[in-house]
């Protein structure tokens, strides 16, 4: 006999499909009720069309990530009832972006794809020559946190305060290695320094970007007399700051990240 399907002989089904994936501050458990931001509620009810009933996804960077079926909507709110864990929450890469801060719709993009490329930490730092001296640090966390809902991610990266690049160094915690994008181009090859580092790839990491118009002598000079930091050349062409923050930060998962199997940080 063909054609049919024995139904005992299934297996069972797993967590359901998710329509969305949205980060929340709340703790996650099995029957809790979670009510979420305004801005939330819109998005499932008036962008996506969900209704009662429609299943999406919660993570909080805590408890892993879990299913809610939205319990209900009102005006300016939705609450979700918890349901079932999807992913158990992991250890990710602790792996900070250190960069100087450029024009809004390019920092919005560094913001985002540092993100997706795993940072745990995204760090403004004033620099002789940056040009541009505020940051608004609620639109990048914004955009961290739109980034990790739609890349799968359990956690969102934290957004550091702006800060001077030597107040930085001078309180660098001593067991984070520091990777260095040095475009006076004096630095090795970056797949050579990082092949000659595989036996930090388990240390907590960072990773420097300069502005837009490079470092000054004193501060490659300073750098360049720091025992955790790592000079590294990111080629022959000169790069915008957040196409080196990409191919830096690609660079390194590929090599001592979780691309290549370590678990930084642990």
């Amino acid at each position: 006999m063909t054609g049919a399907q024995d139904p005992s002989s299934t297996e069972p089904a797993g967590p359901p499909a998710v329509r969305a994936r949205l980060f929340v501050a709340d703790p996650l458990s099995a029957g809790a009720s979670v009510g979420l931001k305004p801005a939330q509620a819109h998005y499932l009810r008036h962008v996506l069309r969900l209704k009662a009933g429609d299943v999406i996804g919660l993570f909080n960077g805590r408890d892993g990530e879990w299913t809610g079926a939205i319990a209900g909507f009102g005006k300016g709110w939705a609450s979700v009832d918890v349901g079932v864990l999807r992913r158990s929450q992991g250890r990710e890469p602790d792996l900070w972006l250190l960069f100087a801060p450029i024009k809004h719709a390019r920092i919005d993009y560094l913001a985002q794809k540092a993100t997706e490329l795993g940072v745990s930490r995204l760090q403004p730092v004033i620099t002789d020559r940056t040009a541009v001296s505020r940051v608004n640090t609620d639109r990048l966390a914004a955009n961290a946190v739109e980034a990790a809902q739609q890349t799968g991610r359990l956690t969102v990266p934290e957004v550091g305060e702006p800060a001077l690049l030597g107040a930085l160094l001078e309180t660098w915690p001593a067991d984070r290695r520091l990777m260095f994008c040095d475009e006076s181009g004096s630095g090795p090859p970056v797949a050579d320094a990082l092949a000659a580092a595989r036996d930090a790839a388990r240390l907590p990491w960072a990773i420097l970007i300069g502005p837009e118009g490079g470092f000054s002598t004193d501060e490659l000079d300073a750098l360049s007399k720091l025992p955790f930091v790592m000079p590294v050349s990111l080629g022959p062409r000169l790069l915008r700051a957040d196409t080196a923050a990409v191919a830096a930060l690609a660079c390194w998962q590929a090599a001592l990240g979780d691309w290549a199997g370590a678990t930084p940080g642990s």
